[in-house]
């Protein structure tokens, strides 16, 4: 029985793909430039926090009926913009690499055997679909411009390398959570990967007291542009 539902789900893995490869491997040539950026990752973000008091401290100065009512919508729109702490109810998924000391068997591909980044985002985007109202990766809060990359073997999340287990909090309805997770071709895709020989890490749990942070890095965007409205 066990063995014919993995091959159910090996053969609609593949039919899903359409005949591409749903894991490649890693990119190492950047790592390099990794470990030079965190640094200035850390930088911008203290000048982001010192700016943001700034903008605060003036706002209250100018006063108005007109700056009132505009700061209080940007306020109120703080929270679905993913400004704010957010706690309830979710899910905490885990995902890990195989572990370092396992015997790779002839024939069998490393590369199956450790998280890629299209793992992760699999993962997120499969809760973005079951309703998420929040989610964090690696204790940093996720929004909607953030960029999920891999370097070597690490997750470079903005600007800042991790290292695995990754840790995927999102709150929302656990249930509809959960049934995306069950329904997308791609989290699928990584979990055949956990049995025998590839043995890759994956656990999932509800838990009803998480707690989100609230997204710190800059907001600019440097290449973006509005949408033209018709």
């Amino acid at each position: 029985m066990a063995a014919g539902c993995a091959g159910l789900l090996a053969t609609t893995s593949m039919i899903n793909a359409r005949g591409t490869d749903l894991r490649p491997g890693r990119h190492t040539d950047l790592s390099g430039l990794v470990s030079q950026q965190r640094n200035r990752v850390e930088e911008i973000q203290s000048s982001l926090r010192q700016l943001q008091s700034e903008v605060e401290t003036l706002g209250a100065q100018v006063g108005g009926a007109k700056v009132e009512d505009v700061m209080g919508r940007l306020r109120r729109l703080e929270g679905p913009a993913g400004l704010r702490p957010l706690s309830g109810s979710g899910l905490i998924v885990a995902l890990d690499d195989a572990p370092r000391d396992d015997e790779v068997p002839s024939g069998v591909d490393p590369n199956l055997r450790i998280v890629h980044q299209q793992d992760i985002q699999a993962v997120v985007n499969a809760l973005w679909a079951g309703g998420a109202v929040g989610i964090s990766l690696q204790g940093q809060r996720i929004i909607s411009t953030t960029g999920i990359k891999c370097v070597g073997n690490t997750v470079v999340l903005q600007g800042v390398p991790y290292s695995p287990p990754y840790r995927v909090m999102a709150v929302g309805n656990p249930r509809t959570m959960y049934d995306a997770l069950k329904a997308s071709p791609a989290v699928q895709s990584y979990r055949q990967y956990e049995a025998d020989p590839y043995n890759i890490g994956w656990s999932l749990r509800r838990s009803e007291r998480l707690r989100l942070p609230a997204f710190s890095s800059p907001l600019e965007l440097s290449y973006a542009q509005p949408a033209r409205l018709p």
